[in-house]
């Protein structure tokens, strides 16, 4: 995917503020580096994380849904802002702002993002956790982090499409898988729906299958869970995070399978959800 990406700014009415742009460089330890143009405000500067309102936990304090990073010189009329990997982040869309003063955040827009060392990243995992920090351009054209905290984590790789099953290859980290390893596909819309399939591993690789026809009983979406460790250990979700695609829903298609079932003609098919799980979708085929 393209790892160098400058994005215009969004168009903005003739009255409004000049857009600050912002490059950022990303760090395969899961750290993001801001560096914007000093625009010679007085006061301390800061550059602002915050959650997304709509994905805030109610019941938290208002202090864990934003961070606060203080922008310092970086030479030839730049300030920089550093997000180390050791600094939590919870899942989420994390919005950037500057604040220089006392004056109000303004929203910052995306320069140049160097998004390399996230390509084909693979982590220890010693830490029990994978973090993954990506930044992005919105739809209007805004700069926002997507951030994921998985304890363990299971990274989805190749697909194996099937004339009537889906074939998973993945990794664990976190967390070293057992022979007790298994896979269920759930449905989202009947939880009782449950459907259990055998696990191969190979030192902290994983691979599974899952038959379409035994997913036909429930229509729609039916998520994947790992339970690397049998059913005395962690459920880890299945997603794939490890690259620079930060929703991969409309970009990783994949085509679909027809079966013919008892109650008619279905088409089942793998795709990620965004929050870039991986599920397969069934439904009545056209």
């Amino acid at each position: 995917m393209t790892a160098l990406l400058r994005t215009p700014a969004a168009d903005t009415p003739k009255d409004a503020p000049v857009p600050l742009s912002t490059d950022c460089v990303a760090d395969s330890a899961g750290g993001l580096t801001f560096d914007l143009a000093d625009p010679g405000a007085k006061g301390a500067a800061h550059l602002l994380l915050r959650l997304r309102e709509t994905e805030t936990d109610p019941d938290t304090d208002d202090a864990a849904d934003e961070v606060r990073l203080p922008l310092t010189p970086a030479g030839d009329g730049r300030l920089r802002a550093v997000l180390p990997s050791s600094v939590g982040l919870p899942e989420g869309r994390w919005d950037a702002y500057a604040e220089y003063g006392g004056s109000a955040p303004r929203r910052l827009v995306p320069g140049l993002n160097d998004l390399r060392s996230l390509v084909d990243r693979v982590p220890t995992g010693a830490r029990g956790h994978v973090a993954v920090r990506i930044p992005y351009v919105t739809k209007y054209g805004n700069l926002t982090v997507r951030a994921w905290h998985r304890a363990p984590h299971a990274e989805a790789g190749e697909l194996l499409l099937g004339d009537a099953e889906l074939t998973v290859r993945g990794r664990v980290f976190g967390i070293a898988p057992t022979d007790g390893a298994y896979v269920e596909a759930r449905n989202r819309r009947w939880p009782a729906l449950v459907h259990r399939t055998e696990v191969t591993t190979q030192g902290a690789d994983f691979t599974c299958t899952v038959a379409y026809k035994a997913l036909v009983e429930g229509p729609g979406s039916w998520d994947l869970w790992l339970s690397p460790a049998g059913a005395a250990g962690p459920e880890v979700r299945i997603a794939r995070l490890l690259d620079d695609v930060a929703d991969k829903k409309p970009i990783f298609t994949y085509p679909v399978t027809r079966l013919d079932t008892e109650g008619g003609p279905v088409e089942a098919g793998p795709y990620y959800t965004v929050d870039n799980d991986l599920s397969v979708r069934v439904g009545a085929a056209d």
